[in-house]
Parts: structure tokens; sequence; C-alpha cells
């Protein structure tokens, strides 16, 4: 098969996030059983306009605004000529609105990892955040309503159909690490973490607010917040004792970090599926999260970790109750471990090729 894929983000993107993640291991899996992917995306500083990642093709161009327009101008001076068999529209609160452009008979397919919503009101201006909430995604998405669309968690799904979208397939996410056999060694002293990006939508500030309630309670307790972004240098300077802010490091180092943990805090408005839960759990660390899309798929309460009412005072009440009780982290630790055997890129990339074969025999 010949695919190409339309993403805001490729995986080299100083921005890219959990959906990168997702598209990079599933293509790199695709061309592995010898199909051909190009993945169309935007430039950014110092980047080459093409090269091959994993053997997937990239091209780049435009900016995080430009780009959706620069796509369907690649496509009719370029890609048209290479007769490509499925088109995937991945999208990202901004669909390329293929539906409109694409005309070689070419397949095509909506990746929606999760919907905008609150979204808006955290990360755009007034009065562009209401315009998206109430009416920009609806009428965006329904252009979609008749085209398969994959998503990752059943939260997604549910919000697709309220929007009448008619043909709805799951492909969970992988895990980025190997389950471990057995519960870690972990840090000494109680310690919490949190992995993600710094800014409103993930809302790293409950996690301070929730810390300061633990450390009332439990006097040498640790938070270690890694990851970057514009709050990153507010939170810090409030200078509060027991916090580690260790921004952005690298995948051995975090994992070390995760593994070490006692329990993974992640708050947030919603999420597609959860991809720092499973990674998390499949070292032996549990989670508390939010109860929101994607973490109630990602997490089964008091299995792999607890889901809690979004505010700081749940989240503190449930991280000292884990971080107290041993024979109930123990067993969340144990839970996790074994929750995150089930996840498998090479079993997400396989239902994926089946989804794109099925889709091109009903020509």
């Amino acid at each position: 098969m010949r695919i190409l894929i339309f993403n805001w983000r490729d995986i080299k993107n100083p921005e890219a996030g959990g959906a990168e993640v997702y598209t990079h291991e599933i293509a790199k899996r695709l061309v592995a059983k010898g199909h051909q992917v190009t993945l169309f995306a935007t430039a950014f500083k110092n980047c080459l306009k093409k090269e091959f990642i994993d053997g997937v093709k990239i091209v780049r161009a435009g900016n995080k605004f430009s780009v959706y327009w620069k796509a369907k101008e690649y496509y009719k001076k370029k890609f048209l000529k290479e007769r490509f068999d499925v088109v995937i529209d991945e999208i990202n609160t901004r669909p390329f609105l293929t539906p409109e452009f694409i005309n070689n008979e070419e397949k095509i397919i909506a990746l929606i990892h999760q919907l905008a919503r609150e979204f808006w009101f955290y990360e755009t201006p007034m009065p562009i955040s209401l315009i998206g909430y109430h009416f920009l995604e609806k009428i965006w998405l329904k252009k979609y309503k008749n085209i398969l669309a994959i998503t990752v968690s059943s939260s997604t799904k549910e919000d697709l159909k309220k929007l009448g979208f008619k043909k709805i397939s799951i492909i969970r996410n992988g895990i980025n690490v190997q389950p471990l056999d057995e519960i870690p060694k972990k840090n000494e002293r109680p310690t919490i973490i949190y992995v993600g990006r710094m800014k409103k939508a993930k809302k790293p500030q409950d996690v301070i607010e929730a810390f300061k309630i633990v450390r009332e309670k439990i006097k040498n307790v640790e938070l270690w917040m890694l990851g970057d972004g514009y709050m990153r240098r507010r939170l810090e300077a409030k200078n509060i004792q027991g916090i580690k802010f260790l921004g952005y490091v690298n995948k051995k180092t975090k994992d070390e970090l995760v593994k070490k943990a006692w329990v993974i805090a992640v708050p947030g408005v919603r999420e597609g599926w959860g991809q720092v839960v499973t990674d998390a759990n499949a070292l032996g660390t549990p989670a508390v999260g939010y109860n929101i899309p994607g973490l109630r798929d990602s997490i089964k309460n008091s299995y792999n970790g607890i889901l809690i009412n979004p505010n700081p005072r749940s989240l503190a009440d449930s991280l000292i109750k884990i971080l107290e009780n041993d024979s109930f982290r123990i067993k969340l630790s144990q839970n996790a471990i074994e929750w995150a055997k089930q996840f498998s890129w090479d079993r997400s990339a396989e239902e994926f090729e089946r989804i794109l074969e099925d889709i091109l025999q009903k020509e």
C-alpha cells in the first residue's frame, strides 16, 4: 500500500507529543511490513524539508497555521501524481479538510485521538475559544461523519458518535517501555512524579497544590516535575520545598525516574488515551488521574491507579492513600505491570494494517 498521512507535527518536531509518537510507531511498522508511508507535517527551525525516519518519508512545509493550506497545495502539485491508496487525515483540533480536495480515488481515513472541546478555553484567547468550542470543531468534523474514523479510546469514540460519526474503530496505544517482571526498587522517600508539558490544559499547577496538602501529612515526601513549557518558570518561582523541577530529560533518564517514583500524578482537561499512565504502569508505578476522557480509559479505578474528581484536594487525598498504605500501593503496582502487558505497538500496527486492507477491499 501507498499511504499518505497529513499531521500538524512529526516525531522530530520539538512540540511533538503523544499523538506523534502513536503515528510514528504505527507508520514505521507499516513500512517494515512492506508498505510505503509518507508523512506531511509542519516545518520547524533547522529542520530538513525532506528526510526518512525509520523508513517513513517525512515532508515538511509551512508553520502551525499555514500547514493546512500547504497540504492542499502539495497534494495538487506533487502527491496527486504519486497515486496513494490511502490518505490519513490526522486531526488535532483543526483538520486538513481532505474530503474537500482529495480526488484521485484514494480512500480517506480520519485519525482522531481526542476532541479539543475544553482545550479551547485553556489554550486559545477569547472570543476564539467560544467560537471554537460552540461552532468551529463541530463544523469541521461534520465533514468527516461518513468517513471511517480511527481513534484510541472508548471516550473519544463516544464523543464522535455524538457528532454523528457512523464508522469508528478503536486502535489503542502501545507502550514505549518493556513491562517489568516485578515491582522495582523505589526511591527511599515517598515520591510523586509528574511527566508532561507544563501548559494550562495539562494542569501541572494542580499537582503543586496537591503536593502542598500531601506534605502537611507526609513531611518527607518529594515531587519530581518532568517536562517543560510556558508555565514552568512561574511554577518553579513558587520555590516550594520538596519539589524538583527536572525539565526535559532523555527517555532513559525519564524511565529511571518513573521507575523509582511511588506514584504518578496525571491531572488535565482531557486526553486521547493517557500514554504516561501505561508507560508508568509498565515500570511498576500506579497512577492517580483525573476522571476525564482518556484517563478513564487508561486507568481502571483501584486496579492500576485511582480515578478522582478533577481538583487538587481529591488528588492529594488519593496520593496520601497510596503513599501511606504499603499493601494497597504494592497491589496497585503489581496490577499496573499486568495491565501494561496487554499493550503493544506491534499489535496496534497489525490492527491498523488490517483496517487499511479492509477499506481498500471494499472498493
